[in-house]
């Protein structure tokens, strides 16, 4: 028999159900009656009764509990932030083990930046930086992801926002007052800083004292402060990320990324920060 709770739970998500017009009242009764029957929970009675399916039932759960995610259809969002509408898959589940690593294993209040590195491009350093922005914030972590690849960024593409005014213009001194960050809607607690127009100088713009100063407020002002970063190969500024961070998680790709450049830049990054894990991206 249900306890008091779980009868609660069962008529909001019941409810939720009903005011988005999946399902009728009568289909409400319908549904506890044969879960009271079978033993089952009022989400999975209601899919074997196919009068819902699987994915309206995870949308209504999001909602009952607060955990943030994007209706497919409903969002500019870019279809490679698969936390945000597949929050439910293998994927994302690999994901969210990531994040339980780095939160008890790697981040204290003092040390919370982390550098998303890799040696070439096309490891998946983006892919693994957004979509960690994404679970983080799902959990409640204050979260900014910052777009440092200054010369090729693509973060503004995962969020549909245009790389206008960013993290270049700052430290070149062409912003007043505090550096501004955009918000994403569809998640409350989640931030983002794009680079910005691409300078010529990119590795020695953070290289600077400014780009130090600037990592130094964001960790003081976020629970989690997640940077994108250049490859490696073709870039120093990713030396000077890791350095102002402290700390550098290393992305590989299977079948892509060759394993003497992996070996050789896992070396050179160990300098600079501390190597707090790898994430071989598969997709």
């Amino acid at each position: 028999m249900p306890s008091a709770a779980g009868a609660q739970v069962e008529t909001t998500l019941g409810k939720l159900l009903s005011d988005s017009g999946k399902i009728t009242e009568e289909d409400v009764q319908r549904i506890l009656h044969y879960a009271r029957t079978k033993g089952l929970r009022f989400g999975e009675a209601a899919v074997r009764l196919r009068l819902v399916k699987r994915t309206d039932v995870d949308r209504a759960l999001a909602t009952q509990f607060d955990y943030s995610y994007v209706a497919e259809g409903q969002s500019n969002l870019s279809r490679e932030l698969v936390a945000a509408y597949n929050p439910f898959t293998p994927k994302v589940e690999a994901l969210r083990s990531l994040r339980v690593q780095l939160m008890l294993g790697t981040f204290t209040p003092t040390a919370n930046a982390l550098a998303i590195v890799s040696p070439s491009t096309g490891d998946g350093r983006s892919f693994i930086a957004a979509n960690l922005a994404v679970v983080f914030s799902q959990l409640g972590e204050r979260t900014l992801l910052v777009d440092a690849h200054l010369q090729k960024s693509r973060l503004h593409e995962f969020f549909g926002v245009p790389n206008t005014a960013g993290l270049s213009a700052t430290l070149v001194g062409r912003t007043s007052g505090a550096l501004k960050t955009l918000t994403v809607p569809q998640f409350k607690n989640l931030s983002f800083i794009p680079a910005g127009a691409p300078p010529p100088n990119a590795d020695e713009l953070l290289a600077r004292e400014p780009f130090a100063k600037v990592c130094s407020v964001l960790r003081k002002e976020y629970d989690v402060v997640l940077f994108d970063t250049p490859p490696g190969g073709s870039s120093t500024g990713v030396d000077w990320i890791a350095d102002r961070c402290g700390k550098a998680l290393m992305v590989v790709r299977q079948n892509h990324t060759e394993f003497p450049a992996a070996k050789a830049f896992l070396k050179r990054i160990e300098l600079r920060a501390e190597v707090v894990g790898s994430v071989l991206n598969r997709y």
